[in-house]
Parts: structure tokens; sequence; C-alpha cells
């Protein structure tokens, strides 16, 4: 009894702490900021909508490129390693597709008002179709015949990764370039709110992933090929034992899964820029997504990406101005917390 008493109250303990975690950045933005960039939220709430919008923004591209991550790792089991590689390759293709498509660069690139929609559209599709073809192959010649050997399937695709990376230094060059978003996107909304105008671009972005997560919901749930999938992540054998061809399924899980990260490519190099290295940190962002939200799980991947986005945005924008470069720890943070609560992720479940 005193046993089951000291563990209760160890439990108890620690769900206050975990709870306490949880409530002092919360109490911090809101009321307690100050010696920061924008000081507290009731002080300054302008500079707190955008940088919820910042972060809600930034989620829908974590969402796209993990989505694809999750749904790989989740049927199959793969640890797909070379995904970062996956999203640099889609932006790299749509980066000489909208160049090409174009002409006439400058020393500095594009400018918006140089690209029309179907000039960034195109780009879009394209690299969202070489790397899901690029996946396939790497899914039917390397990842096929070893299937069920995870610490095998990982070594290739790191290898994978690393010969892509090498590749398209070669090709692309080390120095970061954009790609341009269309001049019918560069512009500013205005909210009609407290003076807060917004960037189109990032509401863009916002809408694709809504988009990309509304059609991978109906995919999953409502057709015949997702009911499969989904049976296929909860027991697999069975499954096979049904007499569904679960190989064709595995194809079209990492065409899909790869057309993804090509598709997140595009969308990122216009969000940001593409670069050597780019790949490794877009790999990690997608490995943090899945664990936050668990393997497989689609609600998880948006769920996961939605707190991370809003971590890495108001950890930079609301540490005091002497400890902004700490704020990469909070990923870290936000993890161990899930971890301590949900070691399976939030919508995780046993493989």
């Amino acid at each position: 009894m005193t046993e089951l008493t000291s563990n209760r109250t160890v439990r108890l303990v620690g769900r206050g702490l975990l709870a306490a975690l949880v409530a002092f950045p919360v109490l911090w933005v809101l009321f307690l900021a100050q010696d920061t960039a924008f000081g507290s939220a009731v002080s300054n709430p302008r500079d707190f909508f955008i940088t919820l919008l910042n972060g809600v923004t930034a989620a829908a591209l974590y969402f796209v490129v993990a989505s694809g991550f999750t749904l790989i790792f989740g049927l199959m089991r793969v640890v797909n390693m070379a995904h970062g590689a996956f999203f640099l390759l889609g932006g790299y293709i749509g980066l000489r597709l909208q160049r090409d498509m174009v002409g006439g660069e400058g020393s500095f690139g594009l400018s918006s008002a140089q690209v029309d929609l179907t000039q960034w559209v195109l780009p879009l599709l394209a690299g969202a179709a070489v790397v899901a073809g690029v996946g396939l192959i790497m899914q039917q010649l390397l990842l096929r015949w070893n299937q069920g050997q995870d610490l095998r399937q990982a070594l290739i695709t790191i290898a994978i990764s690393i010969i892509l990376a090498d590749l398209m230094l070669a090709e692309f060059g080390g120095v970061a370039q954009d790609i341009t978003w269309p001049g019918t996107f560069d512009k500013f909304v205005d909210f009609q709110v407290g003076d807060v105008q917004y960037t189109l671009t990032r509401l863009i972005i916002l809408a694709i992933g809504l988009a990309i997560g509304g059609a991978l919901w109906f995919w999953l749930k409502r057709t015949r090929t997702g009911m499969v999938i989904r049976a296929g992540v909860d027991d697999r054998d069975m499954v096979s034992a049904m007499g569904i061809n679960i190989q064709l399924t595995f194809a079209i899980a990492f065409v899909v899964g790869s057309a993804l990260a090509g598709a997140g490519g595009v969308i990122g190099g216009s969000f940001a820029s593409l670069a050597p290295g780019v790949d490794a940190n877009w790999l990690l962002n997608s490995l943090v997504v899945v664990i936050i939200g668990g393997m497989g799980s689609l609600g998880g991947a948006a769920i996961g990406a939605l707190l991370l986005g809003l971590t890495t945005n108001f950890a930079a924008a609301y540490l005091p101005s002497d400890y902004t470069f700490y704020s990469i720890i909070f990923t870290f943070v936000l993890l161990a917390i899930v971890l301590a609560v949900r070691p399976l992720g939030l919508f995780g479940r046993p493989a």
C-alpha cells in the first residue's frame, strides 16, 4: 500500500512539473516578456499575431514534407533517411525549370515581376513528379528485396541521400538560391485588424498545406487504397493474407510520400533558400514532427507540425534579446515533454 501511494505521489509530482513547464512559456509570452524583440503579447498584440501567423504557416510547410515521411514510415516501417535529399532535389528541379521557362536571369536571380503563376505551378508539379519517380525506383530496386531489415534499409537510404547531395552540389553549386514567387502572390494582405499586414505568400503556403491535408484525409479515409494503407499500418501480415497486393500498396505509398517531399522542396525553396545542408535540416524537421505526432498518423503529423512551427517561431521571437540563439533548444524541450507523457507520440500506437 505504501509503495502504491508513493508511486501515485511520484506521478502527481511529475504531472505537476510538466504542467508548470507548459504553463510558464504561455504566461511568459502573454504577460512577462519584456527584454525581447516584441515585448509581451498584452503590450504588443500586433507582433504577437504576426508571430502566431508565422508559426501556423511554417507548420503548414512542415506538414507537407513530414506527411510524406510519416506515410512511408507508418506503412512500410522504412525510416527514409533520403527524405531530406528528396526535398532538396524537388526544389532544385523546380528552380531549374522555372529559370529555363522564364529566361533572362540576372545576377541575383529572378524578380517576382518576371514570373507568372504558370511558371511557379509547373515547376511545383515537375519537382513532385521527378522525385516521385526517383522514390519509386529506390523502393523497387533497393528496398523491396530487404523488407523488414530496418538497419539495412536505413543505411541504404543514408547512402542514397549522400549520393544525391553530392550530385546536386556538383550540378547546382553551393550558393544559396531561391525559387521566385509569382507576382500574383508577392504582395501583402491587410487584415483590417490592428494595422496588421501579412505577406500573401505565407498564406498561400497555409492554403496548400490545408488542401494537401484534406486530400490526404479523403484518400486515406474514403478510398479503398487508403483503407488498405491504414490496415497495412496496423497489420501488414493480415492484409497480405487477405489476398491484397501489399507490394503495390507499398509502391503507391512510397510514390505519394516522395512526391510530397518534392513538392515541399519547391514550396520551401520559395519560402527560404535551397543550398547544401538544407536537406539535413528538413530531414530533422520531419523526424521531429513524426516523433511528436506518432508513427503513421496523419492527424499526428498535423499536430506535430503545428507544435513545432509555433515553438520555433515563438522561441525565436520571445526569448530575451541576449539569448535568442538558444531558441533551437526549445525544439528538443518540446520533444522531451511529449515523449515523457506519450512515449509513442501523441497519436502513436505500437507497431
